[in-house]
This record gives structure tokens, C-alpha cells and sequence, in this order.
């Protein structure tokens, strides 16, 4: 019986200290280089922000599980002017049909536009504009999925805001790449179960690709 709960015990001890490890490892100065330097960018600025895409569920994830070519950050649409004053001196392009538009003047860009890209000498990023009124955040492809804005955002041990991942999982549905479904097979196992449930039947939703991902959410939910 004591042989038992000395096991027992020392099992917990190495289950905490594994736990431990990988919550400090987030705090490791050579991992999250690029939301680091994006947040150092938007220091000052009084607007809502926060790390999409990959990125962004690797903040989650409190790892780097993948290299990343690029960086978003998302913003509500009636904020885009409030972020170009701040940034300037900065050149910004937004994309039209699969094509750059110098984005030069105090033009409010409404749907369908909605990836602005901006670049200074040495840094660039682009901007995701989001559709968020004061209660819910709506899914730019389909109007009726919302979520409310209180619990659209979150933040780790460094401090940055990252869209939740079921938001950042969804808009990749449509694009369906491997690093998606990679993004996925890391992320879904360890989702609540309120969030997979709203994953799940926005995914149901979708008119791109939505089987193809509900299988696989399955298929990864029978494996873990």
C-alpha cells in the first residue's frame, strides 16, 4: 500500500513538473519572435488588436509548432483608419480580386475587402479587418455564425492578444491546406468542449470543405 502511494506520489510530482516545463517554455526569448516584434510595433497604439492565423494558435498552444511566413493581426474593420493614422509613414496595399490596391488615402475599405497589407523599411505585416460591433464578432463568410466578443480574445504569460483558436481554425476551412489540417490534427484535442462544439457546427455551416473537416476532427477525436 505504501509502495502504492509512493508511486502514486511520485507520478504526480513528474506529471507537475512536465506541466511546469511546458508553461515556461513560452517564456523562452528565442521562441515568438514575430508577435514579439509586432506588439513592440503597436506599442502606444489605443486600438484593439490581437495575433491571427498560425501564429496565433501556436500562442495557444504556448509552442512554436511550425515555421510561419508571414504574420496577421486582427482588427475590427471600424478601427482601420484608427491603426493606418498610427502607422503613418507606413505603405499599405489591401487586396482586391486577387490583386494589391495602394491603399494611400482615407478611403474606408468595406466588405469584400478585407487583407490590407502594410510595410515600412524594414518590418511588414498584414492586417485582417474583422466584422465586430460591440456584443458579437460575424464571420465574414457567413453572417449568421457570431460569437460574442467577450470571449474572442485571449492572452499568455507574454502578454499578447491572439484571437481564440475555433475563430482562427474556422477561416482555415476555406483555404484547406496542409499546414490547416496540421493546424487542426495540434490544436482540436485540446479545445473545450464548448469550443469544439461551436467549431464543429459553424464548420457544419460552411460551404467550403466543411465534410472534409468534420471527418477529420472525428477521425482525430477517436486517436486521442
Amino acid at each position: 500500500m505504501l509502495d502504492l502511494q509512493q508511486n502514486d506520489f511520485q507520478q504526480l510530482i513528474k506529471t507537475l513538473v512536465r506541466i511546469f516545463r511546458e508553461k515556461m517554455s513560452i517564456l523562452n526569448t528565442e521562441l515568438f519572435q514575430e508577435p514579439k516584434r509586432i506588439k513592440t510595433l503597436l506599442e502606444g497604439y489605443g486600438g484593439i488588436w490581437a495575433i491571427a492565423g498560425g501564429w496565433a494558435l501556436d500562442l495557444y498552444l504556448q509552442t512554436e509548432t511550425r515555421i510561419h511566413k508571414d504574420i496577421e493581426i486582427a482588427i475590427p474593420r471600424n478601427e482601420q483608419l484608427k491603426l493606418k493614422n498610427f502607422l503613418k509613414e507606413w505603405k499599405f496595399n489591401y487586396v482586391k480580386n486577387g490583386e494589391f490596391v495602394p491603399w494611400d488615402n482615407e478611403e474606408f475599405l468595406t466588405l469584400p475587402i478585407h487583407e490590407i497589407h502594410a510595410k515600412n523599411e524594414e518590418n511588414e505585416f498584414e492586417i485582417l479587418l474583422n466584422e465586430i460591433d460591440e456584443k458579437v464578432w460575424t464571420y465574414r463568410r457567413n453572417p449568421k455564425v457570431k460569437y460574442p466578443i467577450e470571449k474572442l480574445y485571449a492572452k499568455n504569460l507574454i502578454d499578447i492578444n491572439f484571437l481564440v483558436p475555433e475563430i482562427v481554425l474556422l477561416y482555415k476551412v476555406k483555404l484547406n491546406k496542409t499546414k490547416d489540417i496540421e493546424d487542426l490534427k495540434n490544436t482540436i484535442s485540446i479545445l473545450s468542449k464548448e469550443s469544439k462544439t461551436w467549431l464543429i457546427n459553424s464548420i457544419e455551416q460552411e460551404s467550403h470543405n466543411s465534410k472534409e473537416w468534420i471527418t477529420q476532427i472525428e477521425t482525430i477525436q477517436q486517436t486521442t
